[in-house]
């Protein structure tokens, strides 16, 4: 899927009855799935796990960084912070220098945050 084609899909799950942090929790939920499924499979399964991960993040950091966003400026900067690091950490992933673990435990805290 193409970042476009995400963003789309992405605003297009938000028109349901869901509120926005359902859908980005559930958003979330998926993609920590699919990475806690990938560890147990092949390489090519992590990278698609991971691929999907960074855009969700990369989603986030531009809403993040827009002025229209209404999160508190601490929230937004730490967010874009998450996002960052998740980025990077996705390369060393990709490269076999790190696992998986890591983004699942950022992941499942911020769905924490999500549900609460």
């Amino acid at each position: 899927m193409t970042m476009q084609g995400f963003q789309q899909a992405y605003l297009q799950v938000q028109n349901v009855t869901e509120d926005p942090r359902q859908t980005e929790y559930r958003l979330f939920a998926q993609i920590t799935g699919a990475m806690i499924k990938a560890e147990k499979q092949s390489h090519a399964e992590i990278v698609r796990a991971v691929h999907w991960n960074r855009r969700l993040w990369l989603t986030l950091q531009s809403d993040c960084a827009s002025e229209d966003n209404g999160l508190p400026d601490a929230m937004r900067a730490g967010l874009i912070s998450l996002a960052i690091w998740v980025d990077k950490h996705s390369r060393k992933v990709l490269k076999n220098e790190a696992d998986l673990k890591p983004m699942i435990e950022v992941n499942r805290n911020i769905m924490e945050g999500l549900s609460g």
